[in-house]
């Protein structure tokens, strides 16, 4: 599960990103899932699109897509959204930690 600030740090990098996958008319398929993984697996941020004539809602196409990819969703903007997945050797995205400071730190 992402962070907020995790979510709003990946949104950043996927910003200027182009869309490497898109959902058409036979909506999410077999063939789609495969292509997330090799994608996923290359660039570990990938902007999918839902084009007009899919058959899925985009919210549900985002959800549905990462789980079948075993990948986070990392945010839905318009038609498009947002797919994260580590690698599992080598990551290349570094996702930031959460900044919590205690009282002690405060007062240093």
């Amino acid at each position: 599960m992402l962070s907020p600030r995790a979510r709003r740090h990946l949104a950043a990098l996927g910003h200027p990103l182009k869309p490497l996958i898109q959902i058409g008319k036979g909506g999410i398929t077999e063939a789609l899932v495969a292509a997330t993984n090799i994608a996923l697996e290359t660039h570990e941020l990938v902007k999918v699109r839902v084009l007009t004539e899919a058959p899925v809602e985009r919210h549900l196409a985002g959800d549905e897509l990462a789980k079948a990819s075993g990948a986070e969703l990392a945010q839905v903007l318009g038609r498009t959204f947002l797919l994260d997945k580590r690698h599992p050797k080598k990551p290349k995205i570094v996702l930031p930690t959460s900044k919590k400071t205690s009282a002690n730190d405060a007062e240093t």
